[in-house]
C-alpha cells in the first residue's frame, strides 16, 4: 500500500540512491565520515534483525574415549586461566571480552572490553 506523503528519498519522484560503502576507518568515525559525505546512516533497517549472542569460557580438545566416560560431576579442563575475561561471540564473531555476573539468580556478562568496529570488520570472511 503506497503512501501519499512524500518521503526525503522519494519526495521528487526519484528513486533511492544506491547503498554506499564505507571504509573501516569511516565506520570507526561514526556517522561524522557519513554525514561529510551527505549520506544518512539508516540503522533502522537491522535493528530488528535478530542474531545469536554466546560466551565462550574456554575450550578443549578430548578424544571420544574420554568423552564417553564422562558422568555427573565429572570435570573437563579447560584452555583458559580463571582469572581470564570470556569472548562474547555474536553469529559466531568475537565481538567484546567480559566477566560472569549474577543478577537476581541469573547469570549475566559485564563487558570489560570491546573488540573496535574496525578489527571487528577484518575478521568478516
Amino acid at each position: 500500500m503506497a503512501s501519499d506523503t512524500p518521503t526525503p528519498d522519494n519526495a521528487e519522484g526519484g528513486q533511492q540512491p544506491a547503498a554506499e560503502n564505507y571504509s573501516p576507518e569511516e565506520i570507526e568515525q561514526g556517522s561524522a565520515a557519513a554525514t561529510e559525505r551527505g549520506a544518512d546512516v539508516n540503522l533502522d533497517l537491522v535493528l530488528e534483525v535478530p542474531v545469536n549472542v554466546s560466551l565462550q569460557v574456554g575450550s578443549t580438545n578430548i578424544p571420544i574415549r574420554e568423552l564417553v566416560k564422562l558422568v555427573e560431576g565429572s570435570v573437563i579442563a579447560l584452555d583458559r586461566e580463571s582469572s581470564e575475561p570470556m569472548d562474547v561471540l555474536v553469529n559466531g564473531k568475537l565481538i567484546a571480552h567480559g566477566e560472569i555476573v549474577i543478577i537476581d539468580d541469573q547469570f549475566g556478562v559485564r563487558l570489560t572490553d570491546v573488540v573496535s568496529p574496525v578489527e571487528r570488520i577484518e575478521t568478516i570472511n
